[in-house]
């Protein structure tokens, strides 16, 4: 149980176990259950010139998610990666700057740079540097909310090699600890890969071995168990639902954010070698989609299906892990099916368990489909818009307007279900980690995006949103309309599995 306690914005936030309010008093060194990060802040230290391109550094062309990004880039709303890692105890400056120095060179290709471009080149391109052009690891001082903020607002610039930064917080408001909060340009890399190098980094600091943990062990389905007449996806030409806005500062920039701590749903038993039912990600699917629809419902929008975009990440988590933005977008729907339920469960207090059992069990089926289906990282339309037959500019132009365009029909929201952090994240005599928190970008149109990873049997969210679209109470309400909804999913034990 943890005390309300004031957020970056002067705003108070609380909570209650499984819940994002309550009031009990929270002890020394426990983590704060949930918190309000506004985007904009303090500034880091300048880091010095890029280093011109050596002759024999090696370039490499910029792949389809990383122009698809590099085309939409806007100053508005950075597109910054957040990923936290709450330790107990704080790592040496100089063993710390060493292990990620090494850790670097061990997985070289997140040593890069932008190439310096013209609008009529064929391509964007990488310049792998092997060496860092400047030191990413910082300790700049000050609060872990200011840190937070220049997550949101400060991204680490694409002409120094590495694209990320590393900052150590010592003042977190949580005993004697620290949290390492990794900052990364999503053009160049993405979270799972990051956390990659920093487990290299934690071995190489520590001694200790952060080899990743074997994946669950799921057996393949049986044929007809992808359930009968469900579809991989129930894309439609309705437009989808758009989160309802609701902001007293409309057209303002940035991100704003809420950090909350909640316990995993239970499933049902299975026995070995039976798939389950559902998994958790399923459950936090249709959490997002109850919590979009009673928000919705609350706000007198139009009922429209809603569309969850969920990235998947086949690579393993070896220390041969392929580094960049290695995960695939697919799109789960909610159609008409769900529609019938929509009355139901977008009602204000506990859904009918029926209807949330149904509806848990046909995303289930819908999921298993989208994962197994071999299809490109942003669809067929992305490697074509990637196409290399006009120049960049040109293609960056037609990119953006074609977005524009597209608007309307983009997805509801996206959700990134990391799932359990495989390493231990062992710093040696800093201690293993705690808590680890990421937050995913959060642009228009959709304006919302959920994260959410699993460390020591406890869920760690990191609800983000468009500042133009959503203010930070309502933020908070929507993190507790999640909160609710996914203790609503929770397996009880007196219903049959």
């Amino acid at each position: 149980m943890t005390a309300p306690h004031t957020g970056a914005d002067g705003t108070t936030g609380a909570h209650a176990h499984s819940r994002v309010s309550g009031s009990a008093p929270r002890a020394a060194g426990e983590r704060p259950a949930s918190e309000i990060v506004s985007g904009g802040g303090a500034g880091l230290p300048p880091a010095g010139p890029p280093r011109p391109p050596a002759p024999a550094e090696h370039r490499i062309p910029f792949p389809t998610v990383d122009e698809i990004t590099r085309h939409c880039l806007d100053d508005d709303e950075p597109e910054t990666v957040h990923v936290e890692i709450h330790l107990p105890a704080v790592p040496e400056p100089d063993r710390l700057r060493q292990a990620f120095g090494e850790a670097m060179r061990r997985h070289p290709r997140i040593l890069v740079r932008q190439s310096p471009s013209r609008w009529w080149r064929s391509r964007y391109t990488w310049v792998l540097t092997g060496e860092p052009d400047r030191d990413p690891v910082v300790f700049p001082g000050g609060t872990l909310q200011e840190a937070r903020r220049r997550a949101l607002a400060q991204c680490p610039p694409l002409d120094a090699s590495p694209p990320f930064r590393a900052e150590v917080i010592e003042n977190t408001g949580e005993g004697d600890g620290c949290v390492l909060l990794v900052t990364i340009n999503h053009t160049a890399l993405d979270g799972p890969a990051c956390l990659r190098v920093v487990a290299t980094a934690a071995h190489l600091y520590g001694g200790a071995d952060n080899a990743p943990a074997p994946p669950p062990v799921r057996s393949p389905l049986a044929a007809g168990h992808t359930g009968a007449g469900t579809k991989a996806s129930t894309r439609s030409r309705e437009r989808p639902a758009r989160v309802a806005a609701h902001t007293r500062h409309p057209g303002a920039p940035g991100n704003g954010m809420l950090i909350a701590d909640l316990p995993v749903p239970a499933r049902p038993p299975r026995a070995a070698g039976v798939p389950g039912p559902y998994t958790v990600n399923d459950q936090l699917l249709v959490a997002t989609w109850l919590m979009v629809a009673r928000w919705n419902r609350a706000h007198a929008a139009p009922v429209r299906p809603v569309r969850v975009t969920m990235p998947v990440d086949d690579r393993p988590r070896t220390a041969e892990m392929p580094i960049g933005n290695g995960t695939r977008l697919v799109e789960v729907g909610f159609g008409p099916g769900e529609r019938a339920l929509y009355a139901s469960l977008a009602e204000p207090g506990a859904a009918d368990r029926s209807a949330v059992e149904r509806l848990l069990r046909t995303t289930a089926a819908r999921t298993r489909a989208l994962k197994s289906a071999d299809r490109p990282p942003l669809g067929f339309s992305g490697d074509l818009l990637t196409t290399p037959l006009l120049p960049v500019g040109l293609r960056a132009a037609g990119t953006r307007a074609l977005r524009r365009a597209a608007a309307p029909w983009a997805s509801s929201v996206l959700l990134s279900n990391i799932g359990r952090v495989p390493y231990p994240l062992d710093f040696g005599e800093a201690g293993c980690a705690r808590a680890v928190w990421f937050s995913a970008p959060a642009k228009r149109p959709r304006g919302l995006s959920v994260t959410t990873v699993s460390t020591g049997g406890r869920l760690q969210l990191a609800l983000r949103w468009s500042r133009a679209r959503l203010d930070d109470e309502a933020g908070r309400r929507l993190g507790e309309l999640f909160a609710d909804a996914l203790t609503e999913t929770a397996y009880a034990v007196d219903e049959p599995s």
